[in-house]
């Protein structure tokens, strides 16, 4: 079942079970699939790929926002962000740990010939692809940093 499709059934079901995070965060990512689907220069096609990639960024948001209502002294409102990122990262494959990160760049390092921090946007655009739904660019770049200032 494709992604989609998977999102939608998810709707129905977290509706029927009056599970109003699931309902709110699956709501959320099917608006930003239509956001995507309509937009000026959208394709009407909408891969598994790009569904990732907007889960992703509706993670992140959802996690800035928790920190920033916990530093505004709203607990009840930063724990109900951080409870709709967790329904979110159910449809994310699974997410590799630093030290499997690191192994991974290490050998794109070695493929693409890096020797220098000079070379990060060839070794970035690389890990990117082949980390895509994996990991953060966050963790990526800041290993991407360490290996390339050591090497």
């Amino acid at each position: 079942m494709a992604l989609e499709q998977q999102i939608q059934e998810d709707i129905k079901t977290a509706m029927k079970a009056k599970d109003a995070v699931a309902t709110a965060a699956t709501r959320a990512i099917k608006g930003e699939i239509l956001l995507f689907k309509t937009s000026e220069g959208g394709s009407k096609e909408v891969t598994d790929g790009d569904i990732l990639k907007m889960i992703q960024k509706l993670i992140k948001q959802r996690k800035e926002s928790a920190e920033q209502f916990t530093a505004a002294g709203r607990q009840e409102l930063a724990d109900n962000e951080l409870a709709e990122a967790a329904v979110m990262e159910k449809y994310l494959p699974k997410q590799l740990s630093e030290a499997e990160v690191e192994e991974k760049i290490k050998a794109i390092i070695a493929e693409v010939g890096a020797t220098s921090i000079k070379d990060m946007g060839k070794v970035m655009g690389a890990a990117n692809k082949a980390l895509a739904g994996q990991s953060d660019g966050r963790t990526i770049s800041t290993v991407v940093k360490r290996l390339l200032s050591s090497c």
